[in-house]
């Protein structure tokens, strides 16, 4: 069983001067899923498409880029889930997607369904705020249970954490500019408040599946925007380096990066720097199986360039995932 998670980077079908259009990305995101020759996909940031039933009242959505590339491919033929909103629609941004050449018995997402609203008062917004307002995460966690063999489910959850960029505070930013450096400060730490706050309730649907069952096959993927001992990733692993408790070791989980030659272990590049951002991490019952895993990074550009000349890449800005198991 291979499983491959990847960040496709604002999967759509628009384009502009500065942005690939889908003609011209599809060949080179088919040929990253095809290179995995993976049995799950576990996919983030792809964008919805509004059909011609689309109005304000019925906002209608599809995927019709992501199709777009996987058409020809043995995945156009996988079950595929997909975030929705309320209006059971896909998101216009940002959805998660799992496709599987197995059947999938059943799936789920949470958006603070294991946590409550935070309420926070934001303290350099002008003008002032009176009272606390809600905090909620804007992306969903994905949740699909798959029957891999007759005797064997895996729980596979599909994430994308919030990015580090800077919340929006009302009267503190003008554009792309921060009318003060409280005020950015304050914006980072509520994307960190929302960031950590998704890894917590991560962690907390991890823990309901072993306490249904002791010896589950889990699989935690996606894009974390968090490296190795950063907060989300510790939350999310529950090392008992952390816990101080031996009797909690069952409910570790195991990043599959730790196969990867440090020298490449990253899936993301930013000012030269290599970070890991994308992850895979497995409970305890799948490490008997787990056979190696690799980061497609071989093609990665550095992601801040086209940030200075406003020119995106066709490739995705992070690499592909991929970990292996004998089942």
């Amino acid at each position: 069983m291979k499983i491959l998670s990847f960040n496709m980077e604002n999967l759509d079908d628009k384009s502009s001067t500065y942005n690939p259009d889908l003609n011209t990305r599809a060949p080179i995101l088919r040929a990253e899923l095809l290179r995995a020759d993976a049995d799950i996909i576990c996919l983030q940031e792809i964008h919805g498409q509004e059909t011609s039933a689309h109005t304000s009242n019925n906002p209608d959505r599809i995927l019709s880029a992501l199709d777009e590339v996987l058409a020809g491919t043995p995945y156009a033929q996988y079950e595929k889930v997909v975030t929705k909103t309320t209006d059971n629609t896909p998101y216009n941004e940002r959805n998660l997607v799992i496709l599987s050449r197995y059947p999938v018995n059943r799936h789920e997402q949470y958006k603070n369904d294991h946590i409550e609203k935070l309420q926070y008062k934001r303290v350099t917004a002008d003008p002032a705020e009176n009272d606390a307002k809600n905090i909620r995460w804007e992306r969903p966690i994905l949740h699909a249970e798959i029957q891999v063999n007759a005797n064997t489910v895996v729980h596979v959850i599909n994430l994308h954490l919030k990015s580090k960029l800077a919340s929006s505070i009302a009267g503190q930013k003008n554009g792309f500019e921060w009318e003060s450096a409280a005020g950015w400060a304050e914006g980072y730490f509520l994307s960190s408040l929302k960031r950590v706050g998704q890894a917590l309730e991560t962690r907390i649907l991890v823990d309901k599946i072993l306490d249904q069952d002791a010896n589950a096959n889990i699989v935690v993927c996606g894009d974390f925007n968090a490296e190795p001992g950063e907060v989300p990733a510790e939350a999310i692993q529950g090392r008992v380096e952390n816990t101080n408790n031996p009797d909690l070791r069952h409910r570790s989980l195991v990043p599959c990066s730790h196969h990867i030659p440090e020298s490449m272990r990253y899936s993301h590049l930013h000012h030269g720097h290599g970070n890991l951002l994308d992850h895979m991490m497995i409970s305890q019952n799948l490490i008997a199986h787990f056979q190696q895993a690799q980061i497609f990074n071989e093609n990665l550009h550095d992601e801040s360039l086209p940030f200075a000349f406003d020119l995106k890449y066709p490739e995705s800005d992070h690499a592909a995932f991929v970990a292996e198991f004998n089942l």
